[in-house]
């Protein structure tokens, strides 16, 4: 079984696309139990997966599925559309929560670097997380802003489309087991403190100090369904348009390149790009290496 973390690296490996020797019946009856879930979903709650990439979604509707111990994929429909409450389990398990605190630290040190010197000839910061998740990323990004001595005119703006996962963003609590790993990507990044010098803990948890919390705003947002809401000077959407397709991603972009200020930043994910989007030749490669763009 592909854990969530490993899944990245599969992701495009679509199973819409399978081969002659596979049981094409079986799989064309589940293709279209798969796209008659997803229009419910759309039509009855307005969560729009229907351009995700097929392969991920297949596998974490097989995994609700044998949880529930349901026989078949239009069972889960019906449970979503009469059951009271559970597509919030179905939509937890279709969200994208693969993140940690600095990751990719050379995208942080990049950064801090060669971003922040130029954001530092604006009077007001604001920067938009995108696709958040439980926020590892974001207090990441306030912790790097205040060591730089710009949190004060920062604003940073974080969303996902999971009520829980922003929830549980807003806490600032992570497990205490990841702080080693997260203690050594934010060294890498760059950091100039002890990390632990942030949070305090208990035997299960870090939490992070409510001066960490102050210009950070948290909102339920769908990059799918809704709009921009703001003018931004960075946009980080990272590791999280590599499970839409193509369409989709097209459609993103375009709701980024009109939310940027001219001279604005895009930073994305390792394994995602925007040479085959038409913004994509609107911006300059800033920092390539790292996906950091920069806005014409």
């Amino acid at each position: 079984m592909v854990d969530e973390a490993g899944e990245e690296t599969l992701i495009h490996q679509s199973l819409d696309n399978y081969s002659e020797l596979e049981e094409l019946p079986y799989d064309e009856l589940q293709n279209i139990e798969i796209n008659l879930l997803l229009e419910g979903l759309y039509q009855m709650y307005g969560f729009d997966f229907r351009h995700y990439v097929r392969s991920s979604l297949r596998r974490r509707i097989l995994n609700r599925m044998k949880a529930e111990k349901l026989p078949s994929i239009t069972a889960l429909l019906e449970k979503v559309l009469h059951k009271p409450g559970f597509v919030e389990q179905l939509l937890n398990d279709m969200s994208i929560r693969v993140t940690e605190m600095f990751r990719d630290p050379s995208f942080f040190s990049a950064f801090r670097n060669q971003v922040v010197p130029e954001l530092r000839k604006y009077p007001e910061i604001r920067i938009w997380h995108a696709g958040c998740a439980t926020g590892e990323e974001v207090y990441a990004m306030a912790i790097l802003m205040q060591e730089e001595g710009l949190a004060e005119r920062t604003k940073i703006y974080a969303t996902d489309m999971n009520e829980k996962a922003i929830e549980s963003a807003q806490k600032g609590a992570f497990p205490l087991k990841q702080m080693q790993v997260y203690t050594k990507n934010y060294l890498e990044s760059g950091g100039t403190k002890a990390f632990s010098e942030y949070y305090t803990t208990d035997h299960q948890y870090a939490y992070f100090q409510p001066l960490m919390k102050e210009n950070l705003m948290f909102a339920q947002h769908n990059l799918v369904t809704d709009g921009s809401f703001n003018e931004f000077h960075v946009i980080l959407c990272r590791n999280v348009m590599i499970y839409f397709d193509t369409k989709l991603q097209q459609q993103v972009h375009s709701l980024f390149h009109g939310s940027l200020i001219p001279g604005g930043y895009l930073g994305l994910g390792k394994k995602e790009s925007i040479l085959f989007v038409p913004e994509g030749v609107q911006y300059d490669d800033f920092i390539p290496q790292e996906r950091i763009y920069r806005k014409r």
